[in-house]
């Protein structure tokens, strides 16, 4: 598959870390997805996709033309068709929030049909993609669907979010999350209200969720990998919560997950092969 993305104009990079386009036969169909630091935005433009969440209790889904996904806190697998076609946008954490509407947790660990939160928007924007938009033209109409949509005034809260999410992104989750609270000047528990809000979850699970990402992207299986050296830099002081919490995010220990990566590796420049792992 080819990847194309591009980061939007300001103010959109605010809230987005790229909007891109998604073509051709996929390496491999089924892909277990471990948390990430984004909430998404998809525009189907290919055959079904199907979705299993980690938890059983959930039923799949069959996503025919677009879906949003907040932020999610386990892994979840994903089928894609035969022939990919799709628009896509990876939010910042607190990235859907001027965008939709809704509190966030009412999109955390879940997919939602884009005309469950866009009412009536799909089809005019499947209609201005079409057939036959190149990948330049596709990227700006979402873009511009986007720019209509971004609240002109701020919702509460949410610049604190922002300024606070920021430091967690640069610092790989590292910064303690109640140095967070002391040097904005509010409570913990406030801060954590105002995360829910925007986010869909705690600052120190945006934090997991951080450091985890920057530990699994860093991971270079084509030379020796020192587990207890990586998951120490990444701030894992605890060897048995580390390899729980690995476990947990990506359904492997961290000698499976090297295992297969070695077996399928990461194609260079393309983005989605670098966290998710195909599920064997």
């Amino acid at each position: 598959m080819e990847y194309v993305g591009r980061v939007p104009a300001p103010p959109l990079d605010r809230f987005i870390d790229d909007i891109y386009c998604l073509t051709g036969v996929p390496r491999h169909r089924r892909m277990n997805v471990p948390p990430m630091p984004s909430a998404h935005l998809f525009v189907n433009l290919g055959g079904p996709a199907r979705l299993w969440d980690s938890d059983p209790s959930v039923p799949p889904a069959v996503i025919i033309d677009g879906w949003f996904m907040g932020v999610w806190t386990r892994r979840f697998l994903v089928e894609y068709p035969a022939q990919v076609r799709l628009v896509g946008v990876h939010f910042k954490p607190w990235g859907l929030s001027p965008f939709v509407g809704m509190p966030a947790t009412e999109l955390r660990d879940r997919w939602v049909p884009v005309d469950a939160v866009w009412q009536r928007a799909l089809d005019r924007i499947r209609d201005q993609v079409g057939d036959t938009a190149t990948t330049t033209e596709a990227l700006r109409v979402v873009e511009d669907e986007l720019r209509s949509r971004l609240a002109r005034a701020a919702s509460r809260g949410l610049g604190l979010v922002r300024h606070t999410g920021e430091r967690l992104e640069t610092s790989h989750g590292a910064v303690p999350v109640g140095a967070l609270a002391d040097a904005a000047g509010v409570s913990g528990n406030h801060l954590a209200t105002l995360f829910k809000s925007h986010v869909g979850v705690t600052p120190k699970r945006v934090a997991r969720i951080y450091r985890f990402a920057h530990l699994i992207l860093s991971v270079d299986a084509l030379g020796p990998v020192d587990w207890s050296d990586l998951a120490q830099t990444a701030g894992y002081f605890d060897r048995a919560h580390f390899s729980r919490e690995f476990k947990d995010f990506t359904g492997h220990t961290p000698t499976e997950y090297l295992a297969l990566r070695r077996r399928f590796p990461a194609e260079r420049g393309f983005p989605p092969d670098s966290g998710p792992m195909p599920a064997e």
